[in-house]
């Protein structure tokens, strides 16, 4: 489903970002990509290594932390909108172009992007490919929005050369008009070698499924952050462990509330509760900070929130615009953003 740009929400009185910020210590430095692509699609692979991908068919690299950026973009994608990219180091990434039929692509590179190859075209055309993601460095899983009333799994078992469309017969019955938000490359994420998380919206309830298999069988409970409209719904999902899951979303909209824009699970998703002090405004994208078992970070257009209580209560750390968030294993300093206008951020000490 493609997610249209949400519009600028105001920030409750009294709350400053700069005050979480300074005392957070840190806080995202914008590189200069000399793009402006919007980039809903990053994986951050290092303190100095990322991968972004978005719109126009752009991808670009860095190696030197964001000092400088190379425009890595496959030529076939050109014009396709690249919204998810996975890489597993500086030479070898995966990436989804979204959209109905053939525009639904997934592109593979071994050499740092000097070459892609098209490993995937979406031969169905009520299909709509939104999020990817991998276990390891050989199992992987691509969704799309719901075909014959279920959404549809793609699997890789060798790093994404090849793929095949799972059975649907674990899969629950989709709700009307529910669907995937193609917004931060997060509607479907991974943690350890099995378990996998696909978020909803759309229809009458968000919705969070959880697959324990791979994808092969499937089990569904409703989310507390509020759907029941084409713009609502969960659009970010992260899990630290099988257990710990935080998840975002709201209405994307312009001048539209979202309320209860945030909720946890303790327990791999079979419930969820609202967090306490959700942010203010809609976010599309979610992860957690690496070493710091309790703190997160939620983005979208309005800006940054930090939570240190595993998602019970969200404050503002910065006012930038970016539509998804990464955390290499590396600690704070391999976190990154990207967004619109070819914003790319790293949190560092300020």
């Amino acid at each position: 489903m493609l997610a249209g740009p949400a519009g600028a929400q105001e920030q409750p009185a009294g709350e400053r970002p700069g005050d979480t910020a300074a005392a957070a210590g840190v806080g995202w430095s914008v590189k200069a990509t000399g793009a402006d692509a919007r980039f809903r699609g990053l994986s951050a692979v290092s303190r100095s290594t990322a991968w972004v991908s978005g719109s126009k068919g752009t991808v670009l690299r860095t190696v030197d932390g964001g000092r400088s950026w190379q425009n890595v973009s496959p030529p076939a994608a050109a014009g396709l909108e690249l919204r998810d990219i996975e890489a597993f180091d500086a030479r070898r990434a995966v990436a989804l172009s979204i959209g109905e039929g053939e525009d639904s692509r997934i592109f593979r590179t071994e050499d740092g992007g000097a070459s892609w190859t098209e490993t995937f075209r979406n031969p169905e055309p009520r299909a709509f490919y939104d999020c990817l993601t991998f276990f390891d460095h050989r199992n992987g899983l691509a969704m799309s929005d719901p075909v014959d009333g279920k959404f549809r799994i793609l699997s890789t078992a060798d790093g994404g050369r090849s793929w095949r469309v799972l059975p649907n017969a674990g899969m629950p019955d989709a709700l009307p008009g529910e669907a995937g938000f193609a917004a931060s490359g997060q509607c479907l994420v991974s943690a350890g070698p099995r378990d996998v998380w696909l978020a909803t919206g759309g229809g009458a309830v968000a919705r969070i499924m959880h697959s324990g298999d791979r994808g092969l069988t499937w089990t569904v409970t409703d989310a507390p952050v509020p759907g029941g409209d084409p713009a609502r719904g969960v659009f970010g999902l992260a899990f630290r462990d099988r257990d710990h899951g935080l998840s975002v979303g709201g209405d994307y909209r312009t001048g539209q509330p979202s309320p209860q824009a945030a909720a946890r699970s303790g327990d791999g998703g079979r419930t969820w509760r609202s967090s306490a002090v959700p942010p203010a405004a809609y976010r599309s994208g979610v992860t957690w900070v690496p070493f710091l078992r309790s703190v997160a970070l939620a983005v979208g257009p309005t800006g940054t929130d930090v939570t240190l209580d595993g998602g019970a209560t969200w404050r503002p750390l910065d006012a930038g615009s970016f539509d998804t968030v990464d955390c290499a294993p590396q600690g704070v300093a391999a976190c990154w953003a990207s967004g619109e206008k070819g914003r790319v951020g790293r949190l560092e000490k300020l």
